[in-house]
This record gives structure tokens, C-alpha cells and sequence, in this order.
């Protein structure tokens, strides 16, 4: 039997660690939740485990990330409520709207490794 040492790291597990290429991770899976809801759950909590880890302009983005998964369920909740009313179905497409402009505009700024200018922003964080 031979010791090797320590296995170096494979360069798939990197989107795992708190940074940029996870942050970008949790933006697709919350894109993906359009198709399969499951993904937004599995990206907020990716997000709240990464949070305060990362540091520097990562750190707004995983801020911009958590609130745009609890305020965005907020919305699609007093959508589903008002689908009765008849306007809950013009909503329900707003929210959805609103969802991928911010992942876009989130993407964006992570690609020219840019903070989210403000993101504890109710809109969409510029």
C-alpha cells in the first residue's frame, strides 16, 4: 500500500466554496427553478451557508441573493392570494419577471466583478 499524500482538490468542487463561481451557481439554480422549483430552495440555503465567508464584493451578491428568494416568495404569495381576484395571474408573471432581471442583472455584475449596488434593494439592487 503506498500513501500518496493529500488529494489535491478538484477544480469541479470549486463552485462549492463561498465565492463568485458559487454565487454564479446559486443565480442558474434560481433561473432553474422556473422549470424545477426545488432549485431555489437549494440556492438559498447554498446562499445563507456561504454568507459572511466570501468577503469582499461576493458578500452583496449572497445579500442580494437571500432577499431576492424571500422577497420574491413573499410576492408570489400575495400573487397566488389575488389569483382569485383575477389580477393574481398579471402579478404572478411580474414576480417572475422581476426574479430573472435581478439573477440577470446579479449574473451581470458578477462577471465584471462588480458589488450589487445596493442590495438590500426591494427592486432590482442598482
Amino acid at each position: 500500500m503506498s500513501d500518496t499524500g493529500p488529494t489535491a482538490p478538484r477544480k469541479t468542487d470549486r463552485w462549492l466554496e463561498p465565492g463568485p463561481t458559487n454565487a454564479q451557481v446559486i443565480y442558474f439554480l434560481y433561473l432553474a427553478c422556473f422549470v424545477v422549483g426545488i432549485t431555489a430552495i437549494v440556492g438559498v440555503v447554498m446562499a445563507y451557508m456561504n454568507r459572511g465567508k466570501a468577503g469582499g464584493m461576493v458578500e452583496t451578491h449572497y445579500t442580494f441573493l437571500i432577499r431576492t428568494f424571500w422577497i420574491g416568495l413573499a410576492y408570489a404569495l400575495i400573487s397566488a392570494v389575488l389569483i382569485v381576484a383575477a389580477i393574481g395571474v398579471v402579478l404572478m408573471l411580474a414576480v417572475a419577471i422581476w426574479i430573472i432581471a435581478r439573477c440577470l442583472i446579479g449574473l451581470q455584475a458578477l462577471q465584471r466583478n462588480e458589488p450589487i449596488k445596493n442590495p438590500t434593494s426591494w427592486f432590482l439592487g442598482t
